[in-house]
């Protein structure tokens, strides 16, 4: 009984994560993207000291935005632009970046 409760719930939680996901849009990220691309280039590819983010996986992305939004990484410049975004931007920014090949 208990076995089947705990794969019931593991079963639900599974489509809540992934409903989160297929709620993020890349292609609302890649028109919110074009703040990102002055320093990171114009398809993620990187630039100079600034890291690639095409093809960084979502949950690294989001996790790097947040500790940028709260100070936990600490870079003027990118806390500048992390800040106004909603949760809804970071996810489909994320989403965008991940949608796209590493060079």
């Amino acid at each position: 009984m208990k076995k089947a409760l705990l794969i019931a719930t593991l079963m639900a939680l599974s489509g809540v994560v992934g409903a989160a996901q297929a709620a993020a849009d890349a292609a609302a990220g890649k028109i919110k993207a074009g703040g990102c691309a002055g320093c990171h280039g114009q398809n993620g590819e990187g630039s100079g000291p600034n890291p690639a983010l095409a093809g960084m996986a979502e949950a690294k992305f989001i996790a790097a935005m947040k500790d940028y939004k709260s100070g936990k990484r600490t870079n003027a410049v990118m806390k500048n632009f992390a800040t106004p975004l909603t949760d809804a931007d970071v996810a489909n920014l994320a989403a965008y970046y991940a949608s796209l090949k590493k060079k």
